[in-house]
């Protein structure tokens, strides 16, 4: 019987042991006020739009998912979309890419919260920014 238990035994911890490795945390969050100053030798920007980050929440797991809670307001009178190339995320290795493909609307003025992905990176993100925000 004890032959039968040990191996489920060690099947039932490696599959909580896995299942703890994909839940998200909450990351230390930077300063807004800190100034970085990496090199943009491929010239990425986030798309115009009319979208200002009012605050966000990063989070990652150790996949090395890197995930956001970002909260933004419409600056504009009109109904706007928000797709992904809209922000950016620059990491500590002074990489930056857009969250993985999605799409918002928002009314005038509007203010939502959405939770996005940055795909799997070795380096966290420092910070996440819009056009109104470089």
């Amino acid at each position: 019987m004890a032959k039968y238990i040990v191996p489920f035994l060690i099947l039932l911890s490696t599959a909580t042991q896995a299942e703890v490795i994909e839940i998200l945390s909450v990351d230390r969050s930077v300063s807004r006020s800190i100034n970085l100053s990496f090199p943009n030798d491929n010239n990425i920007k986030p798309k115009q739009g009319d979208f200002e980050i009012d605050n966000y929440v990063l989070m990652s797991n150790e996949l090395g998912e890197r995930w956001s809670v970002i909260t933004l307001t419409n600056l504009s009178a009109g109904n706007r979309n928000l797709e992904h190339g809209h922000l950016i995320a620059l990491f500590a290795d002074g990489s930056r890419t857009s969250p993985l493909e999605y799409k918002l609307n928002f009314k005038g003025k509007e203010t939502q919260s959405i939770t996005v992905s940055f795909g799997e990176h070795k380096f966290p993100i420092l910070s996440i920014y819009s056009s109104n925000e470089i």
